[in-house]
């Protein structure tokens, strides 16, 4: 599925409907340079499990736990991780097979430990299209 998307407020709108839909148990990794909206799709993505918390990405702290919504939502940054020992340490297992939702920030990074079944969010920018133009990929 391709969405295109031309403001932040589009993109949340998006995120919002991820959230709405997810399942116990779905595993999302997201995929995009800097800068180019994946903390307003995962604040999106939170609004949509009814989360009132400020949404921020856990680059430091790998991973953001958020309890209060419909489903447990656990954000990951891996961008900081050197090597998927680093997830063992913190116990992603606990979370990626629990009964939450999680969303992986620079999942590619950790491509030897997710399980088959991950859904792939992939967003581009296109400037050539606006500033704000989002191409956002969803597969699995």
């Amino acid at each position: 599925m391709i969405i295109e998307t031309y403001s932040p407020q589009e993109t949340f709108a998006f995120g919002k409907l991820i959230g709405e839909t997810a399942k116990p148990g779905q595993i999302y990794t997201l995929i995009g340079d800097l800068g180019v909206g994946k903390t307003v799709f995962t604040q999106g993505v939170a609004e949509g499990l009814s989360i009132k918390e400020p949404i921020c990405s856990p680059t430091f702290t790998i991973i953001q736990e958020y309890e209060s919504g419909r489903l447990p939502f656990y954000h990951f940054d891996v961008y900081r991780i050197g090597d998927a020992e680093e997830m063992e340490e913190i116990g992603y297992d606990d979370y990626f097979f629990g009964k939450g939702i999680c969303l992986i920030e620079w999942a590619n990074l950790i491509e030897e430990i997710l399980p088959e079944d991950v859904i792939q969010v992939e967003i581009r920018k296109d400037l050539e299209k606006g500033f704000d133009y989002r191409k956002i990929t969803i597969q699995g």
